[in-house]
């Protein structure tokens, strides 16, 4: 059986990958085909995210092992194969290539190919060039800088528009009357 997966981006327009996989393939595999298909380094804790109806995000397959003593099972990429969590057409995933800035492609299950198999996965469309694989906050920060002089008051950042900190009411907060630093 061969999984032919649509992935788009919502930062590129023209953006379009069409992958077709071996459905007894490793996420990994997959994993594998989207950076080389989108030129990017193999140096990211990548992952994927199912996704329920409306893309709500139900499980991750991470690159590598995170979180050992949760009640939540884990599933690492390479051990995990597709059509463990693919079982029909139109289900969704995010493969998220950049964590730290929490950037991700969205990917459908385009088609259930049955009766044929492939050995290697392959690219069958390939539109648009790919959105940078990172965000470079250094460069992003150095194009729009926070001037000194902003018209920004900070007790209007702190405490909201119309609210000062002398209308602050603290009742009910449950704010204890002892010094947690023992003094």
């Amino acid at each position: 059986m061969i999984f032919r997966l649509t992935m788009i981006s919502d930062e590129v327009d023209d953006f379009m990958r069409e992958i077709q996989i071996s459905s007894d393939a490793t996420f990994y595999d997959l994993h594998k085909t989207i950076l080389d298909t989108c030129g990017y380094k193999d140096d990211q804790l990548t992952s994927f995210t199912m996704c329920e109806n409306g893309w709500e995000k139900y499980q991750e397959i991470s690159l590598e092992e995170m979180d050992t003593d949760s009640d939540q099972d884990s599933y690492v990429m390479a051990e995990t194969k597709l059509d463990e969590f693919i079982d029909e057409e139109k289900q969704h995933m995010l493969y998220t290539f950049d964590p730290l800035a929490d950037r991700c492609f969205f990917i459908e299950v385009s088609e259930i190919i049955l009766g044929k198999d492939l050995k290697e996965p392959k690219v069958s469309r390939k539109l648009g060039d790919a959105p940078a694989q990172t965000i470079d906050f250094d460069e992003l920060f150095a194009k729009n800088p926070i001037s000194s002089d902003s018209s920004m008051d900070i007790d209007e950042d702190l405490y909201g528009e119309g609210i000062s900190e002398e209308d602050e009411d603290l009742e009910g907060l449950d704010i204890s009357d002892s010094n947690p630093f023992g003094e």
